[in-house]
Parts: structure tokens; sequence; C-alpha cells
């Protein structure tokens, strides 16, 4: 593959992590760094560098790198509510574009930029939204038992993001625990990946009926806490559950249940896998009776492809999801997580807020086309309230 040279655009810690990823690739030259903070994108080309890259040099706009520089790809690590005005920038610039989750905090938005990202395409520009987990080895092993039916009718899903974040964290940035600029709390922020695997296991929602509630936290205007049910088109059902008020903090955990195999991802780790097809018994004593083929599926995977090249950092997730990436634009095919997706789980989230805001179940397709854009979602109680 010739040299792709790429521009990050917003410098802190998400920015650090798109560097070290880049930096697995040797096609890859970080050619520029964009910050409005100079210090930022000073500290992070001190970082590169330090990590054995040349040195890039730094801007403070978009419009100053790609006057300066020959850039093929931008990757957006900057504050959720950024994403879109930035996204729609490079594409109209010709450019490919890699935007962290969540794609953006507003949904009309974000379908602004998914008519863009669809017409881009066109043209041969992969536009893709992160959404490492579903590079994991586990996931994968799950989503491809789901595309060949090997769970039967899939009847139930359960997914939990159950972390704990302090005040101090919330404290960090004025845009974090804000509506404007974070988009929402632990379900937007955190659980935003854990929603976007529920749709990838379990296809398209219909109905979204949810509470939510902001009950350890205080200066924030989200949510801490959010639970939701989801009927899903297949006749599934599902539960949902976020929060950043679970001290000292425990796992990610989704639980995939079938009418002929079950399978459980906990902290991205294939707890457990049952499939009949398999192990041709019938499990009536459940998980302990079941049959765990989890070792048999994780073999079909192998091992050393999802493994972080540097234990030490955290991104081995995006290597992987920039692997595939790399490989759609050298291919002149899109990627394997569209904006598209990115706005499915979007909107999955809003319809959680309108659900709470108004205290009803609504339809996914309602809130897709626009029935609430108006609406001002509200957090639904508070650590006062509930004192």
């Amino acid at each position: 593959m010739s040299t792709l040279n790429v521009a990050i655009t917003g410098c802190g810690v998400i920015g650090r992590t798109h560097a070290v990823a880049l930096q697995a690739f040797p096609e890859v030259r970080i050619v520029a760094l964009v910050d409005a903070i100079p210090a930022a994108s000073e500290s992070l080309a001190d970082f590169i560098e330090k990590k054995g890259g040349p040195r890039p040099p730094q801007f403070t706009t978009l419009q100053e790198a790609f006057a300066a520089e020959d850039i093929d790809l931008v990757a957006l690590a900057t504050p959720s509510g950024l994403h879109i005005q930035q996204g729609l920038e490079v594409l109209a610039a010709g450019k490919h574009v890699v935007i962290e989750k969540p794609l953006d905090v507003d949904l009309t938005r974000a379908q602004e930029i998914e008519a863009a990202a669809k017409e881009a395409a066109g043209k041969g520009i992969v536009a893709s939204v992160i959404s490492q987990h579903r590079f994991d080895q586990s996931s994968v092993a799950v989503a491809d038992a789901v595309a060949k039916g090997r769970f039967g009718r899939l009847t139930s899903a359960i997914a939990s993001v159950a972390w704990w974040r302090s005040q101090g964290y919330y404290d960090s940035g004025d845009w974090r625990g804000t509506w404007s600029m974070d988009g929402g709390g632990a379900l937007m922020n955190q659980g935003v990946h854990t929603v976007d695997l529920l749709l990838w296991f379990m296809g398209r929602p219909v109905e979204i009926h949810a509470h939510t509630a902001r009950l350890a936290h205080e200066r924030i205007e989200v949510e801490d806490t959010a639970v939701a049910t989801i009927t899903f088109e297949n006749g599934g059902l599902a539960v949902l559950h976020a929060t950043t008020a679970a001290y000292p903090g425990l796992t990610v955990r989704v639980q995939l249940m079938g009418s002929e195999g079950s399978a459980v991802v906990d902290n991205d780790r294939l707890q457990y896998f049952h499939s009949k097809d398999a192990g041709g018994e019938s499990a009536d004593m459940g998980l302990q009776g079941g049959g765990n083929q989890a070792e048999e599926e994780l073999a079909k995977h192998p091992e050393e492809d999802y493994k972080a090249a540097d234990p030490t950092v955290y991104p081995a997730g995006h290597v992987r999801q920039y692997r595939d990436i790399l490989a759609a634009i050298a291919g002149g095919r899109q990627a394997g997580v569209t904006v598209s997706d990115a706005v499915n789980a979007l909107a999955a989230v809003r319809s959680v807020y309108v659900s709470a805001t108004l205290g009803q179940p609504v339809l996914f397709d309602d809130v897709l086309a626009g029935k609430y854009n108006d609406l001002e979602v509200r957090t639904g109680g508070t650590s006062a309230e509930s004192a």
C-alpha cells in the first residue's frame, strides 16, 4: 500500500489513542496535529516523537492543516458536539474521515453527515465511526454465530455497563456532563459502544421504554443511570442498563439468548457460549449443564489478530478497526462500520432520553424520522430529589 497521510484533530486522551493505533501501520504517516489549544498538540507531538515517529507539525484549525499538508485521512478525536461540523468540513474537502464515538450529540446533525457520507461514498471516500468493540475477538465470534443462525431465534438480551466515574471526572472538563457537548451521560458517553453491539446482535429496534436518573453526582446536567426495555423487529426483547454510579466499577456485560443457543460477553471476554448445533444435547440444566463452548468458538478466530502490539496502551480495538478502515480505503470499499450504523446507535440512545423525558414508550422509527426533534430532553431524577 502507498503511504497514507493522516491528520489527528483533537489532541487529548482519545487523540493519543488514535496516534498509538495509527503508528501500528507502517504505511501511515501522521502529518498534522490539529487542536485549538496549542499546548495539547505540542504534548501529543512530544508523545509521538517519544514513540519513535517523526514529529508532526501542529495547527489550530483544519483549514490551516489542509493548506499546509497533503492529507488523505482525518481522525476526529474532538469533543462529541464538534464531530458533525468538522466531519462535514473533512468530507467537503474530499478527505476520508474517522470519527470517534459517539458520532455526535444531536441526531438531526448526525443524519446530515449520514447523507454527506453516502454522497461521498459514491466518490470513493470512506467515512467511518469508531466502534472498536465490534472488532473484539469475542464480539466477532458472537456476531458470526448470529449471522449463521446458530442461536436459533434470538429471544432476549441483557446489556449492562456498570461503571463508576468520580465527581472529579465530570469536573475535569467544562463539556463533560452537559447536554450540549456530551450529549448525555452514562448511556451516551460510556454506554454507546454497548448499544451498538446490542443492535449489531439483535437487529433493528421497534419500541423503547426508559427511565433515567442522576443519583450519585452533582454539577452535571445528564444522567448517571439509565435503564430501558427494547422490542426488536424479530420480536426479541432486551434490557439495556448503563450507569457511572456503580462504585467502585463493575463490568460491561452483554448476554444474548436464543431458542438454540446463548452467549455471554463480559468485559470483552467470551465468558459463555453454547449452540445446539455444536453440543447436540438440550441444556435443561442452564449455565452449568449447557456445555460451555467458548474456547472452541474463540479458536476459530486466531488470537494473534486480537492482541495489542503494545499491551501497556489502550487501543487494541482501535488498531483492529483501523486495519479494516485502511483496507477499505485501499480496496475502494466502505468500512465495516458506517456512519449509518452510528446514526442507529445514536437514535437508540436518543430514544431512551425521549422516553424517559415523556414517561412513555416511543417508537424508534418516530425518533429517526424527527418526530421528537424539538423535544428538550432532561434527566429523570437527581441526587437531591432522591436523598
